[in-house]
C-alpha cells in the first residue's frame, strides 16, 4: 500500500460524492420551477442512498469481480466477500477503490435525473435508476475499467479504448439514457418557464467544477505528476468553454448569462473527462474551446429542431460532450481511432437497447409519468407533500 496515494483518493471520493450531493442537485435544482425543486433534491439524494447499497451489493462485482469474463465480471464480490481492510487493489486498499467507484455509480445514474425532471413519477426513478445502474452501467464499466472486451488486449488488440475518467462509460451512457427518457416521457406542459434560481445553478456548478478534481484527478489513482495534469487541463477545459460559451450567447443573442456560462463549464468538464489523463493544456484549451460552442448549439438542436425535451440539457452537454471528448484522444494522437470510435458505437447501442428495455419493463410496473394536476401543481407538494416556495412560484 501506498500512503500517499491511499490519501489522495480518500480526498478525491469525498470530492466526488460531493459533485452529487450537493453540487448536482443543487445545479439541476436552480434550473427548474420553484415548486419541483424539492423533488429535484430528493432525486438526486435517494438515488446517492440506492445506488451505494446496490454497488454494495452487486455492481461492484459486476464492473470488477474475478470470476466472470470479458462481458461481466462476475459475482465473487458481492457485499465484498472476501475484502477486509489489508486486500489490496494496486497501491490502494482494496475497499478504497470500492468505495471511489461507488460515487461514479452514484453520479452516473443521478445525471439522467436533468432529462426527467417536474413530471415524472419517483417509484419509476427508484426502479429505473437501480436497474440501469446493474444492468447498463456496470457492465460498461467491466468493458472499459475491468479488463474486459473493450479494454488493452481486447477486440481492438493491444490498445484498446481509452477513457480516463468516463466520457464513455458515464457521460454518454447517461446522455442517451436521458434523451430516450426524454422522448419516451414526452414534453413538459409548460416547457418555458425560466430557471426559478440562477445564483443556485451558479452555486452547483462551482461545486461541480471543484468536485472534478477528484473525478479526473484521482481516476489517476496515484498521487502523482499525472494527477497533477489531469487536474490543470480539467480546469483549462472548464474556464475555457464557460467563456465560449458565454462569448456565443454574445454574439447570437446579444448577452451572456448567468446560466449560459456555467452551463459551458459542465460541457468543458465533460469533454476534458475522457481525454484528461491523455493530454496537456494547450489540448485542453481546443477541447475547452471546442465544447462551449458546440455543446450550446446541440441544446439549440434537440430542444428547437428535434423538439425533445431533455429538461436539464443533459444529453447535449453530457452526452456530447463525453463523446466529443473521447473521439478527440484519437485527434490528438493518444488512442487509436478504431478502439474510440468502435467503442462509441458499441455502448452506445447497448446503452439504448438496455434503456428501452428497462423502460418497459419499469413502467409496466409503476407509473412512468405523473398526473396532469401533480404537474400542474410540482412535484414536491403533490408527490412529497412538502414545498419550499409559494405553489403558485
Amino acid at each position: 500500500m501506498n500512503g500517499a496515494d491511499t490519501a489522495w483518493i480518500i480526498v478525491a471520493t469525498a470530492l466526488v460524492l460531493f459533485m452529487t450531493l450537493p453540487g448536482l442537485a443543487l445545479f439541476y435544482g436552480g434550473l427548474v420551477r420553484a415548486r419541483n425543486v424539492l423533488s429535484v433534491f430528493m432525486h438526486c439524494y435517494a438515488i446517492a442512498c440506492l445506488m451505494s447499497i446496490l454497488w454494495l451489493a452487486f455492481g461492484y462485482s459486476i464492473a470488477f469481480g474475478g470470476s466472470g469474463n470479458a462481458f461481466w465480471g462476475g459475482l465473487d464480490k458481492m457485499f465484498l466477500l472476501g475484502i477486509d481492510a489489508d486486500t489490496l487493489a494496486g497501491t490502494l486498499p482494496e475497499v478504497l477503490f470500492f468505495a471511489f467507484q461507488m460515487t461514479f455509480a452514484i453520479i452516473t445514474p443521478a445525471l439522467i435525473v436533468g432529462a426527467y425532471v417536474e413530471r415524472i413519477g419517483f417509484g419509476f426513478v427508484l426502479l429505473f435508476s437501480s436497474l440501469w445502474m446493474l444492468l447498463c452501467y456496470a457492465p460498461v464499466v467491466h468493458w472499459i475499467w475491468g479488463g474486459g472486451f473493450l479494454a488493452d488486449g481486447g477486440i481492438f488488440g493491444d490498445t484498446g479504448v481509452r477513457d480516463f475518467a468516463g466520457g464513455i462509460v458515464v457521460h454518454e451512457t447517461a446522455g442517451l439514457a436521458a434523451l430516450i427518457l426524454a422522448v419516451f416521457l414526452g414534453a413538459r406542459r409548460e416547457a418555458t418557464k425560466p430557471p426559478h434560481n440562477p445564483g443556485m445553478v451558479m452555486i452547483g456548478a462551482a461545486m461541480l467544477w471543484v468536485g472534478w478534481f477528484g473525478f479526473n484527478g484521482g481516476s489517476q489513482l496515484a498521487a502523482d505528476g499525472g494527477a497533477a495534469m489531469a487536474i490543470t487541463v480539467t480546469h483549462i477545459s472548464a474556464a475555457t468553454a464557460s467563456l465560449t460559451w458565454a462569448l456565443w450567447e454574445r454574439i447570437k443573442f446579444g448577452r451572456a448569462s448567468l446560466v449560459g456560462i456555467v452551463t459551458g463549464t459542465i460541457a468543458g468538464l465533460a469533454s476534458i473527462t475522457p481525454a484528461s489523463g491523455f493530454v496537456g493544456p494547450i489540448e485542453a484549451l481546443v477541447i475547452g474551446a471546442v465544447a462551449g460552442i458546440m455543446c450550446q448549439e446541440m441544446v439549440n438542436l434537440i430542444r428547437n429542431k428535434f423538439k425533445i425535451d431533455d429538461t436539464l440539457d443533459v444529453f447535449a452537454v453530457h452526452g456530447v460532450g463525453g463523446i466529443f471528448g473521447t473521439i478527440m484522444i484519437a485527434v490528438f494522437g493518444a488512442g487509436a481511432w478504431a478502439a474510440q470510435l468502435g467503442s462509441l458505437v458499441i455502448v452506445g447501442v447497448f446503452t439504448t437497447v438496455v434503456t428501452v428495455a428497462l423502460i418497459y419493463i419499469c413502467k409496466a410496473i409503476t407509473p412512468l409519468r405523473v398526473d396532469h394536476e401533480s404537474e400542474n401543481l410540482g412535484l414536491d407538494i403533490t408527490v412529497h407533500g412538502e414545498s419550499a416556495y409559494h405553489l403558485n412560484s
